[in-house]
């Protein structure tokens, strides 16, 4: 799965994108952002308060819910708005 963050996302991971194998156990969105959380420190971190936490999975916004695979393109980004 290849894993892109965006504004302050990247800065507290520490990277722009990342690849990573998706356990076969985990499914739906919501379940693999909850994995995301536990793989370091950071991740933890960048994903404290998933309420400020945007996904697109195929560049398609996406719900807790969702199905995601491994291989899925998966964005992490915080929410937008307009100006």
């Amino acid at each position: 799965m290849k894993i892109l963050y965006f504004a302050w996302l990247r800065t507290r991971v520490g990277t722009a994108e990342e690849t990573l194998t998706l356990p076969s156990n985990i499914t739906e969105v919501g379940a693999m952002l909850s994995w995301l959380q536990g793989q370091s420190p950071k991740h933890e971190s960048a994903l404290a308060d998933l309420s400020v936490v945007r996904v697109a999975v195929n560049q398609e916004y996406a719900r807790a819910g969702d199905p995601v695979s491994d291989q899925d393109e998966v964005a992490l980004f915080p929410p937008v708005t307009g100006g």
